[in-house]
């Protein structure tokens, strides 16, 4: 089982640890309700060093990336970054990814964690005949991730934070800063709804860093979070999570997201099998009455007859009533009389549109 550089920390901190991916990681630290709460309403700061990191660099790498990945990134700017896909030949998703520009001929992969080997392994295998060149970095570095309302009052607050660009910085973009003295790579991305930074660093300086922000934070009420309040913060964004909503055998149009995939952008991996297959379910979102939640791996029916299963499933915290994300299948994705069951009681599901939430700006 592998640990956070900041593994000292979190035991400090009185965490209670999870295997997530093979890394052994922080759930909780109080509890999930007080830590998502905290995120919605304030700031929350979360271990993320369990993504990898991987580099590819050289004059052809932009086109290498068209090539490899689902998205278009050559069109990506400077400064940019963008949620993208790995894709199988078959048009499976291999992976979610972010992919961040760094310079014209230099770009950042982050990919998530149990999945970081087979990426690169991936990315070593389509590489061939490209004037490009990869490194998977992933051991240097530890990622934190600081999210909610008071994220960018308490990062421009920390001392010994310097990062002139951070007044400017939009969402989907990053900059480079320093930690004292030492280089650090702010990005305004997450996956919690709100508005919040991932920030990079090395491994050895993490610590340092770690407790540089929840000293700062905590007037303005940041806390640390968990796995467990990640989770719940993601579903009601309706962000989708590796082994649960996306998988080799799930495709972009099942899980919503053709819209990543630049089709006409010419030949790349996946691009022969990319349009929607008749039959195949949806992942759609799903609210139901009452206090009782689906969780994954429930039934979703419509009259006696299964026609989906949950994927991802609580009590929702912000909203006060459960909600789920599917796959159903396409006739009954809209279907005003589907149920699920939970645990031999048949309960009213009702579709919606996604995200379940939507932070206000």
């Amino acid at each position: 089982m592998r640990q956070s550089p900041l593994q000292a920390e979190h035991e400090a901190l009185g965490a209670s640890f999870t295997d997530f991916g093979g890394w052994w990681m922080p759930v909780r630290y109080s509890s999930d309700l007080a830590e998502h709460r905290a995120v919605r309403e304030a700031a929350g700061l979360f271990d993320i060093s369990h993504m990898g990191e991987i580099f590819v660099r050289g004059a052809g790498a932009a086109a290498f990336l068209d090539y490899a990945l689902a998205g278009r990134l050559s069109a990506v700017a400077v400064g940019r970054a963008k949620y993208t896909m790995i894709l199988a030949e078959d048009g499976g998703i291999i992976d979610d990814l972010v992919v961040y520009r760094l310079a014209d001929e230099e770009f950042l992969i982050i990919a998530n964690a149990g999945n970081r080997r087979v990426v690169a392994d991936e990315i070593s295998a389509r590489i061939a005949g490209f004037d490009a060149t990869f490194e998977d970095a992933s051991e240097r570095f530890a990622l934190i991730a600081l999210q909610g309302p008071a994220a960018a009052a308490i990062l421009a607050s920390t001392p010994g934070i310097d990062a002139p660009g951070l007044d400017e910085l939009r969402n989907y973009a990053w900059t480079d800063a320093l930690f004292r003295g030492v280089p650090l790579f702010v990005a305004r991305t997450g996956y919690t709804g709100e508005d919040g930074f991932e920030l990079l660093v090395d491994a050895q300086h993490a610590a340092d860093l770690w407790r540089a922000l929840l000293a700062a934070g905590a007037e303005r009420g940041l806390v640390p979070a968990g796995l467990a309040a990640r989770d719940t913060l993601r579903l009601e964004a309706g962000m989708p999570l590796y082994g649960h909503e996306l998988a080799r055998d799930i495709f972009p149009s099942q899980a919503g997201l053709g819209r990543v995939v630049a089709a006409d952008k010419g030949d790349f991996v996946g691009a022969r099998t990319l349009d929607e297959r008749p039959g195949e379910r949806l992942l759609v979102g799903l609210t139901m009455d009452g206090r009782r939640a689906g969780r994954a791996g429930y039934g979703v029916y419509r009259g006696d007859a299964l026609v989906g299963e949950i994927t991802s499933g609580a009590l929702s915290p912000t909203l006060g009533h459960p909600i789920a994300l599917a796959y159903v299948e396409h006739d009954a994705a809209d279907a005003a009389d589907l149920t699920i069951d939970v645990r031999g009681t048949r309960i009213p599901a009702h579709p919606t549109t996604l995200p379940f939430y939507r932070r206000k700006k």
